[in-house]
C-alpha cells in the first residue's frame, strides 16, 4: 500500500496520533494511580487486593490500545491468555500483583504518553508546513504590514538574520513557498507512516502475548481437554456397559432361570435345550462387546510393542495398508506407555477415516525414530482430500481429527495435515518419546 497524503491509510495512522495523545493522558494518569495508591495501602491486605486489582485493570487498557491499532494502524495484536484465578487466598493475591500481562500494559502507557506527544507534533508540524505552503498564496496578502529599518513596508512570509531578510511577497518567491509546501506534503505521508510504525512495533512489544504466556495457556487447555476427554470415555465406557452387555447379561441370566424352572418342573427339555443354546449365544457375544470396549481402553497388542499392534491393527483395516516401522521400534525402549497408546489410536483414527470417509483406495503408514526423543508417525492415503479440524463432539467426547489434535497436545505433539481437494492426505505426527520434563 503507497504511503501518500491521497490514501487511506495515511490518514488513519494521522488519526491515530490524535487519539492516542487523547488516550495516552488518561492512561498516564492510571498509571501514577497504581504506585501512588500502592504507597499507602501496602500494610492491608485489603489494599494489596486494591492495587492487584489495578494492575489487573491495565489489561482492559491493554485491550482498548490493541483494538485503536488494529482499527487505526491495521495491527492486529493477538490478546493475551486470560487471567485465570488460581485457589487459594495468597496465591491469589500473589498472580493478580505479579500479573505480567498488566504490568507489560502499564509500562506500554507509560511510554505510549511520551511517544504519542513526539509523534503527534512531529506530524501534525510537517502537514502544517506542507498545507500553510501550498495555500499560501491565498492568504499572505492579509497578513500585518511590517516596516523595516530601510523604510520598505513587506508583508507575509519572512526569514531575517541580523540586517539581511527576506520576505516572500513577490510571485516568484509565492511560488517558491508553495513549492516547498508541495514537497513538505510529499514528505509527511512517509514521516506520519514512520512514526505510527513506532506505535506498531511498541503494541506488538507489549501487548502480546509472550511466548511463555501461551506455552502456558496451551498446556493449561490440553490438560483441561484431556481431563474431559477421560471423563467422557469413562462415560461412554459405562453408558456400553450398561445399555449393551449389562442388558444382555440380564437376559442370559433370565433365559437360564427360565430354563431351570422349566426343568424343575418336568417341562419340555428341548424348550430348555432352545433357552441355554440362546443364552450361551448371548453369553458369546457379550464376550465379544467387553473385548471391544477393554480393546478401547488398551489395545492388548500394544503389550507386545507399538509395532505388532500397528501392524495387528493394519491388518484388520478394510484396505491394503503399507507398514513402514523403524527397526529401532521394534523393543519400545524409551517410550512411555502414555506415548506408544497415543501413537496407536492416532494411527488406528487416521487408517479408520482414510477407509470410511476418503474413499481411498490404499494407505502407507510410517513410523520412525529421527532421534531417542521424538517419535515420527506419518499416514498417506490416496483419499479424495479435504480433510479439515472440526472442533467439538457429541457428550464432551473429542471425535476425529479434533481429539487427535487435543489428545497429541496433552504430550506436547505437534499435528500437521496437508489435504488439498482431490487428495492425497498426509499426516505427519510428531510426539515426544517421554511424558516428562
Amino acid at each position: 500500500m503507497s504511503n501518500t497524503i491521497f490514501s487511506g491509510r495515511t490518514w488513519r495512522e494521522y488519526v491515530y496520533h490524535w487519539a492516542a495523545l487523547f488516550l495516552g493522558s488518561f492512561g498516564l494518569a492510571y498509571v501514577l494511580l497504581v504506585p501512588s495508591l500502592a504507597a499507602g495501602l501496602l500494610v492491608t491486605v485489603v489494599g494489596l487486593f486494591l492495587v492487584g486489582g489495578l494492575v489487573l485493570g491495565a489489561r482492559g487498557w491493554g485491550a482498548a490500545w490493541r483494538g485503536l491499532a488494529d482499527g487505526l494502524l491495521d495491527e492486529h495484536v493477538a490478546a493475551p491468555p486470560a487471567f485465570v484465578r488460581p485457589r487459594g487466598f495468597w496465591r491469589s493475591l500473589g498472580a493478580m500483583l505479579f500479573d505480567s500481562t498488566g504490568w507489560r500494559a502499564l509500562l506500554f502507557m507509560l511510554v505510549a504518553f511520551p511517544l504519542s506527544i513526539v509523534t503527534f507534533v512531529v506530524s501534525t508540524v510537517f502537514l502544517a508546513i506542507g498545507l500553510g505552503g501550498v495555500t499560501y498564496w491565498m492568504w499572505w496578502r492579509w497578513l500585518p504590514e511590517q516596516t523595516m529599518d530601510d523604510g520598505t513596508v513587506h508583508r507575509g512570509f519572512s526569514i531575517a538574520n541580523g540586517d539581511w531578510y527576506w520576505f516572500a511577497d513577490r510571485p516568484s518567491r509565492v511560488a517558491l513557498v508553495a513549492l516547498g509546501g508541495v514537497v513538505f506534503l510529499a514528505i509527511w505521508p512517509l514521516i506520519n507512516h514512520g512514526l505510527a510504525s513506532l506505535a506498531r512495533m511498541l503494541s506488538r512489544g507489549l501487548l502480546g502475548p509472550t511466548s511463555g504466556a501461551v506455552r502456558v495457556a496451551q498446556l493449561r487447555a490440553s490438560r483441561a481437554a484431556a481431563v474431559e476427554d477421560a471423563d467422557a470415555r469413562l462415560r461412554r465406557i459405562e453408558r456400553d456397559l450398561h445399555d449393551g452387555t449389562q442388558a444382555r447379561l440380564v437376559a442370559v441370566a433370565m433365559q437360564l432361570g427360565e430354563a431351570q424352572d422349566i426343568l424343575a418342573t418336568g417341562g419340555d427339555p428341548t424348550l430348555a435345550a432352545d433357552l441355554v443354546d440362546v443364552a450361551h449365544t448371548s453369553t458369546k457375544e457379550a464376550l465379544t462387546e467387553l473385548r471391544e470396549i477393554a480393546r478401547g481402553i488398551h489395545p492388548p497388542a500394544l503389550d507386545d510393542g507399538l509395532a505388532v499392534a500397528l501392524e495387528t491393527f493394519a491388518a484388520r483395516v478394510p484396505l491394503p495398508v503399507t507398514v513402514q516401522v523403524d527397526p529401532a521400534l521394534e523393543s519400545d525402549g524409551g517410550i512411555s506407555p502414555a506415548v506408544r497408546s497415543i501413537a496407536y489410536f492416532t494411527a488406528a483414527e487416521l487408517l479408520t477415516n482414510a477407509a470410511k470417509h476418503a474413499g481411498a483406495t490404499r494407505a502407507v503408514l510410517t513410523v520412525e525414530r529421527p532421534d531417542a526423543d521424538s517419535l515420527h508417525l506419518r499416514v498417506h492415503d490416496d483419499g479424495r482430500g479435504g480433510a479439515v479440524v472440526v472442533h467439538g463432539g457429541q457428550d464432551g467426547l473429542r471425535t476425529g481429527l479434533a481429539g487427535l489434535t487435543e489428545r497429541i497436545a496433552t504430550v506436547d505433539g505437534d499435528f500437521t495435515l496437508t489435504s488439498p481437494a482431490g487428495g492425497p492426505t498426509v499426516v505427519d505426527v510428531t510426539l515426544p518419546t517421554s511424558t516428562r520434563p
